[in-house]
């Protein structure tokens, strides 16, 4: 009986090309899809929210160019003319002009003692090792979650006691109490991401604590100082529980009670106009002040985690 063999196969010749008809193509990929997917979903998502928060700014400024009769017939409408007597009528009748400056003089004043005394308190608690200063760390962390609704009776009482009640260097002394648990518990964490190099070499050349603290720390944690500055800034430009009880004078009033104020009295003399304008005076500085630091907010608040 014959055989038949398979002859072996023969050797390629050099330069031939070797067909390959056992390679298969890699399955497609699904991890891109799906990031594409995800990548649309949050974007619309922030769209969605972008302009649930612009369009009421939007429509608020629009409307304080408008006169009585335009916002309630047709409010979704552009103004037919710019009406600027709403904003002067409403900083002078209204007395916009006062508020504004008591405002200016309490937010100023509780800011710059706010980030003097808070970022010396962080200091201290984040660089230095001491009896007592977990402790005290974590009494000012305490006093955040402290309801400030608990404290308004007795803190009427101390106010008033003090002959503080009324006054404006009294509410700075409240907003700068009230917004310290805040500020150092945002700096202490924001001292402790700083190199302490460059402070034992300042040390070394002979300069002192307050020195060191004021020429080379403190220059070095401005990102830290502008974000926790904003965001107390906020706070207390919009503040309304705390000036409503310590402060019924109403030449002192700030803008808070100039805008309930003159939202009250509209049902007396119709002058919304004037209200919106109020608003919008009242909402430019926060938009401001965000938009001009807005690089430095989030370089503060992302500093520690890039440590």
């Amino acid at each position: 009986m014959k055989t038949t063999e398979t002859p072996a196969p023969l050797p390629a010749e050099s330069g031939a090309p070797i067909a390959k008809t056992d390679v298969r193509p890699p399955p497609p990929v699904k991890e891109k899809k799906e990031g594409t997917v995800l990548n649309v979903f949050s974007h619309g998502v922030l769209v969605i929210w972008a302009f649930m928060v612009v369009m009421p700014l939007l429509w608020a400024v629009m409307t304080s160019f408008k006169d009585d009769r335009s916002i309630f017939s047709s409010p979704w409408s552009l103004p037919d003319s710019l009406h600027f007597d709403n904003w002067s009528r409403a900083w002078t009748q209204a007395n916009m002009s006062d508020y504004f400056l008591n405002t200016v003089l309490v937010v100023g004043g509780s800011l710059i003692g706010t980030l003097v005394l808070g970022s010396m308190a962080a200091y201290v608690l984040a660089r230095f090792d001491f009896p007592g200063n977990r402790f005290i760390y974590f009494l000012f962390i305490g006093g955040m979650s402290f309801p400030i609704m608990l404290a308004l009776v007795p803190l009427f009482y101390v106010v008033n006691n003090m002959g503080l009640l009324n006054t404006i260097h009294g509410l700075i002394l409240v907003y700068t109490a009230y917004s310290l648990p805040f500020t150092v518990f945002f700096l202490t964490a924001f001292f402790r991401t700083l190199p302490t190099s460059i402070a034992e070499a300042a040390f070394v050349d002979g300069a002192s604590h307050s020195r060191t603290f004021f020429q080379i720390m403190l220059p070095m944690a401005k990102p830290g100082l502008i974000s926790v500055g904003i965001f107390n800034f906020l706070g207390q430009w919009n503040q309304y529980m705390l000036p409503t009880v310590l402060n019924t004078d109403p030449d002192k009033r700030v803008l808070t009670q100039g805008l309930v104020q003159l939202a009250v009295s509209q049902g007396y003399k119709g002058d919304w106009s004037g209200l919106f304008a109020g608003l919008v005076m009242a909402m430019l500085p926060v938009l401001a002040a965000y938009i001009i630091f807005q690089r430095q907010v989030v370089q503060g608040l992302t500093a520690g985690a890039l440590k």
